[in-house]
């Protein structure tokens, strides 16, 4: 295989963190007045795609994991792009909470081993904890 397996997801939940940056961010650009709903097909669109590529991301990486960075990614993101394009200006308190967010995605991502989920293996005589509530 020319690329490995992790690699390629890592690809996928980078594609779906930009797709939702751009599509989140292209809810700015709807037009208040006469906003029909072909207007938003493009952010749809976005939106739904990054869906699908962190779906497929999700098949390697731990969905735990996968979410946390494509949110915590795509605030961070969506924040720099606000403040950049959208002539948006931030807080003491807004800058303290991104630079948080920002420390627990390092070390969600550091936490990572890319090893397979353990699968718990059911042998015959093993048995089912009963509920008793």
């Amino acid at each position: 295989m020319l690329l490995s397996r992790m690699f390629l997801a890592r690809l996928f939940l980078t594609g779906a963190i930009v797709t939702e940056v751009a599509g989140t961010s292209s809810m700015a650009m709807i037009p208040e007045q006469g906003a029909g709903w072909m207007n938003y097909i493009p952010m749809w669109l976005l939106i739904g795609f990054s869906y699908w590529l962190l779906a497929k991301a999700a098949k390697t990486i731990s969905i735990g994991i996968a979410f946390a960075l494509w949110e915590g990614l795509g605030i961070a993101l969506i924040t720099i792009v606000s403040v950049l394009f959208l002539d948006y200006d931030l807080n003491a308190q807004e800058l303290s909470g991104l630079a948080l967010a920002i420390v627990g995605i390092v070390m969600v991502t550091m936490g990572e081993t890319g090893d397979e989920p353990v699968r718990r293996r059911v042998t015959r005589n093993s048995k089912e904890a009963v509920c008793t509530r």
